[in-house]
């Protein structure tokens, strides 16, 4: 069997780094844990992925290929509202039990550059939004939806991380508030929720033990930015 293959020597590089980074969330993984995991030294790791960057984003891609195996596993409900919220959850759900891979797929931060891996969930989505437009349930162009529902559901998983508190009932809010938003519909009575999170989230401190402080300033502007998108504006007040 070639070193290429399933169970080869890179395969097996591969699952080990993603199975140490998994194991600690938010810590650096040294390269010679790796190899010694594999029982093999660093200049086999530097031939199949020539360094850490070209390592790391092969996990990346390891980790998206897991959450896509997990979101295909839901059946459309043939409803793609009904399916967005779906993959909303799947999403959090996702993050919440792989807190080492989520960081790396949306918290590592590099300015105009986005991991190739990211496309195949944003895919999905955009075939959602777009399937929504067609049936005429979306107040806003589908590409612009799908913007604000990712930024918004990546925003909230990774609050959750951030935070290591699980919060069911804030997704549940942020979700039907950002949904809300796209369909012009009306999330109900809690509609300030989303702007409470921003306004949870400015306290916690920029250096944390999960993310970076770019990213978690990011963060921060993305909750900070769906607040702004789901508060009433001066037309929504009945004078």
């Amino acid at each position: 069997m070639g070193d290429q293959e399933p169970g080869g020597t890179r395969d097996r590089l591969l699952r080990a780094a993603a199975d140490l980074i998994a194991a600690s969330p938010g810590e650096s993984v040294p390269l010679r844990a790796i190899c010694d995991a594999v029982g093999v030294r660093l200049p086999t790791l530097y031939h199949f992925f020539g360094n850490k960057e070209g390592l790391l984003d092969a996990v990346i891609e390891y980790g998206f290929e897991q959450y896509l195996d997990a979101k295909q596993k839901h059946e459309s409900s043939g409803d793609p509202i009904q399916d967005i919220r779906d993959g909303w959850d799947a999403h959090v759900a996702f993050g919440i039990a792989n807190p080492g891979f989520y960081a790396l797929m949306y918290g590592q931060v590099t300015p105009g550059r986005r991991p190739a891996a990211q496309s195949g969930p944003t895919t999905i989505l955009l075939a959602l939004t777009h399937e929504a437009a067609r049936r005429g349930r979306l107040a806003v162009d589908p590409d612009r939806a799908a913007a604000h529902i990712l930024a918004a559901n990546i925003g909230l998983t990774l609050r959750q991380i951030v935070t290591a508190q699980p919060d069911p009932e804030l997704s549940v809010e942020m979700r039907e508030a950002t949904i809300a938003a796209v369909t012009g519909g009306h999330p109900g009575p809690r509609r300030t929720d989303a702007s409470h999170a921003a306004t949870t989230l400015l306290d916690l401190p920029d250096d944390n033990s999960v993310l970076g402080i770019p990213e978690t300033v990011l963060l921060k502007k993305w909750l900070t930015d769906i607040a702004r998108c789901t508060s009433p504006t001066d037309s929504d007040v009945t004078t």
